[in-house]
């Protein structure tokens, strides 16, 4: 069976957290992705407490096509060090994952 993930990054702007779903989308790398907020974070950025508004990126995609995505995101993101995150799809609807599984082949 193949391992489905969604994946979870974020951006500063609604037009850079669109432009990374286009071109993973776009590239089959991912099936889907969403994209939402903004949400507003608190983290630690060089030392410092930080607070700011950011867009979530939800993707989905499957354990063998990852690492491609990573790559891309990392390459893309304007961020030094982006969050980028997933966890595992344990189940779903079984022709959803089909189409997610063919649709990133």
């Amino acid at each position: 069976m193949t391992d489905y993930l969604q994946v979870s990054t974020t951006a500063d702007s609604r037009e850079v957290a669109m432009r990374l779903v286009r071109s993973v989308v776009g590239a089959r790398l991912a099936a889907s992705g969403q994209v939402l907020g903004p949400v507003r974070s608190v983290f630690w950025h060089e030392g410092e407490l930080g607070e700011g508004e950011e867009w979530q990126v939800l993707l989905k995609t499957t354990a063998d096509r990852y690492p491609e995505l990573e790559t891309r995101l990392r390459g893309e993101h304007p961020w030094t060090n982006p969050e980028i995150t997933f966890t595992r799809i344990d189940g779903g609807a079984v022709p959803y994952l089909e189409w997610l599984r063919a649709t990133t082949e």
